[in-house]
């Protein structure tokens, strides 16, 4: 047994940061994205009432201008200023971080190349101090030793999610960035940090992008442990999706400090709160 939907209040937000993948749309094997009911209304209401609005996906394969134009060409309309990925929150925190810091990257050649081009510095050599893993196509074993010799010698260690999967339109999508991080966890021994979501580098990146105080920003996503999540680690209001992952999840299980300040059925359900 589930909750009830309990609609959100939302006349006093003042930026909005909506999940993408189970929550404005569902996505098929071949990468297309399926737009749920509501999702472009939705989007285009916020706008027309001057509030700024954000997509956080941790999708890490592609850059977030080739993420945005893809959901814009499968039906949900958004512009490179919208979109974000902990592509965006891992090259802020680097700078922050770990300036000059040598980086062995585990990516995609589009991630490479953005992270090149944003002026962190990669090696492919033991010389790294930090280890970055997004999502890969694919992997030998030599570059897996590699970034787990650096990790076990007190190297940083960064994945841009740790979340096993995400929602698809077949079912969940198994995150093969998820995979490589565990395999280099299991073998140095340590745990990664994360940078996309949830994390306060994501939801720092987020406030930034929206530029308003995380505790005025509503966050709209369908799963606990990262949309959720993030929200809370912001002090944001958060509102529960049931269209994606957490659909079945009893909330009355959930201890009260990881629970939603508001629950619906679909994203459409927003617009009598808009």
């Amino acid at each position: 047994m589930t909750s009830a939907p309990t609609p959100p209040r939302l006349d006093d937000v003042r930026g909005f940061m909506f999940d993408v993948d189970g929550t404005l749309v569902a996505r098929a094997r071949d990468g297309s994205a399926q737009p749920l009911r509501g999702a472009r209304e939705v989007l285009e209401r916020i706008r027309a009432s001057g509030r700024p609005l954000v997509l956080f996906t941790n999708g890490s394969h592609i850059g977030a201008e080739a993420i945005a134009a893809g959901l814009s060409r499968d039906g949900v309309p958004v512009s490179a200023a919208e979109m974000l990925t902990p592509i965006e929150s891992a090259i802020s925190h680097l700078r922050r971080n770990h300036p000059g810091r040598p980086v062995l990257l585990l990516a995609t050649r589009d991630t490479r190349e953005r992270i090149a081009a944003a002026g962190i510095e990669l090696t492919e050599n033991g010389e790294a101090e930090v280890v970055l893993v997004a999502h890969v196509d694919e992997i030998d074993m030599s570059s897996l030793e590699r970034a787990a010799r650096v990790v076990a010698g007190g190297g940083a260690f960064f994945t841009s999610s740790y979340a096993s999967a995400y929602a698809g339109a077949s079912g969940p999508i198994f995150s093969r960035g998820a995979m490589v991080t565990a395999a280099i966890a299991k073998a140095a021994r340590r745990r990664p940090r994360i940078l996309g979501k949830p994390s306060r580098a994501a939801i720092i990146e987020v406030g930034t992008r929206l530029g308003v105080p995380t505790d005025s920003i509503a966050v709209i996503g369908d799963d606990l442990a990262m949309d959720i999540a993030l929200g809370r680690l912001g002090g944001a209001r958060t509102v529960l999706v049931r269209s994606g992952i957490s659909h079945s999840v009893d909330l009355d299980r959930v201890p009260l400090a990881r629970r939603p300040d508001a629950v619906i059925d679909g994203v459409e359900d927003l617009l009598a709160a808009l």
